[in-house]
């Protein structure tokens, strides 16, 4: 049996001085999902590299540090990554940010081109209360956000669940 091809991709955990987060309203395969913005790393990319184009893409803010990289994913799953692949991993990064409008350098038509649907900021409590039809990655992010927001910084990046 052949091992998964899996796409690499970077996330941004951004959190206000609310600590509210941004999160980002994608359509994968009719699913609605609430997830950080972020995206594949393209061919040559360092991680930081695909981060910082990625955030200017969807959400326009312009990363000048390189953040620290606390939770790790895999996902064996066809719809998350494209045809070509089975499946992506996800490595996150912590952005602190003053709250900003978010808006990308890529059109609403290019971003919705890529499932991208919608940005808003999000209060962790109204995650964790969230009884819509939509659902949030990581499923527990409210939790594991509380946690990063209370603890001190993973030395290593943490492995969450999908």
């Amino acid at each position: 049996m052949n091992a998964p091809h899996l796409r690499p991709a970077v996330r941004a955990i951004i959190i206000d001085e609310h600590e509210q987060i941004l999160l980002c309203r994608w359509n994968l395969n009719g699913l609605t999902v609430w997830g950080t913005p972020g995206g594949g790393i393209d061919e040559g990319e360092s991680h930081a590299e695909a981060l910082r184009r990625e955030l200017l893409e969807e959400v326009g803010f312009a990363l000048v540090s390189e953040p620290p990289h606390v939770w790790h994913q895999v996902i064996v799953a066809p719809f998350h990554a494209g045809p070509e692949f089975d499946g992506v991993i996800n490595d996150f990064y912590l952005v602190r940010a003053a709250k900003f409008e978010p808006r990308g350098t890529l059109s609403d038509a290019e971003l919705a081109n890529e499932n991208l649907l919608e940005r808003r900021w999000w209060p962790l409590a109204e995650i964790a209360e969230y009884s819509g039809d939509a659902v949030f990655a990581p499923r527990n992010l409210a939790f594991l956000v509380e946690m990063l927001l209370r603890d001190e910084m993973p030395e290593l990046p943490i492995n969450v669940e999908l």
